[in-house]
């Protein structure tokens, strides 16, 4: 299986697809193997190169507390272990810190960002959802933590979708069979790096092309976050969808995957 050593773990990954590498970095909780209904559009254009995060699905899950910085400098390592010089990248969530900290720490091996319901920092509100996840994963089964993960990242017009709903249903099923599932202190290690992530000062020094994207109906990561983070980058094009949440990338995915993909190769 394909592993990589760098920054002192063992980092799992995938690559689909062919053409310039595009790193797609996950968000808080979820492997790499999430991005797959984006992938299936994106790899007919790009390398997508899918990354297991430090804490989560198989790669290492250090004890301690990560930062976003410090992920950031998981995959440089990555990066360079594969010979790539140079990545477009997509991040999602947590992910959306790593990639700003990737282009912070390393601009060299970063060609354009796309960064998903992102943040700059974190206000009180964040800090006590990011504690409260810890909290009552030590506390809850694990199909009912998925339960709680959903309410935090569907929108009103996901639950009224039968079909959509279904899906739900079948997500929750599967975290009770999960090979791979993610260990407390895995979580607990990057719910800090999520709330101590804070580089709204350091955002105007980033040159390279971003598109910022989120869902107005996110309760999550709210639309201030999204618009703090395209306004603090002076190259960067802000998109909302009025009617998705955080998970707005599955709720408008006819619309995301070619929006994204354009993007990218405009980019």
């Amino acid at each position: 299986m394909p592993f990589v050593e760098t920054n002192g773990i063992n980092l799992y990954y995938e690559e689909q697809g062919t053409g310039e590498p595009l790193l797609l970095i996950m968000g808080i909780t979820a492997p790499g193997s999430t991005w797959k209904k984006h992938v299936d559009d994106w790899q007919q254009h790009f390398r997508c190169i899918l990354g297991d995060n430090r804490g989560v699905g198989q790669s290492d899950k250090p004890a301690g507390l990560y930062s976003s910085a410090q992920m950031a400098d998981d995959y440089a390592g990555l990066i360079d272990k594969l010979g790539v010089k140079m990545v477009r990248v997509v991040g999602v969530s947590m992910g959306s810190t790593i990639a700003q900290q990737l282009a912070l720490r390393h601009p060299d091996k970063v060609h354009s960002l796309v960064l998903m319901c992102p943040w700059a920092r974190c206000d009180r509100t964040a800090v006590a959802i990011f504690r409260h996840m810890a909290t009552i994963k030590a506390r809850l089964r694990p199909e009912e933590f998925a339960n709680y993960i959903q309410l935090l990242i569907y929108a009103k017009r996901s639950w009224d979708d039968d079909t959509t709903f279904a899906d739900l249903l079948a997500g929750r099923q599967q975290a009770t069979i999960d090979e791979h599932p993610q260990p407390l202190h895995g979580l607990e290690g990057q719910a800090e790096a999520c709330i101590t992530h804070n580089t709204l000062a350091e955002l105007g020094k980033i040159e390279k092309p971003c598109l910022v994207i989120g869902g107005r109906k996110d309760i999550f990561t709210p639309v201030w976050m999204s618009e703090e983070v395209a306004g603090a980058i002076r190259n960067s094009e802000l998109h909302l969808y009025d009617d998705a949440g955080h998970a707005f990338h599955w709720e408008c995915i006819e619309d995301f995957n070619p929006r994204v993909r354009n993007w990218l190769v405009a980019h």
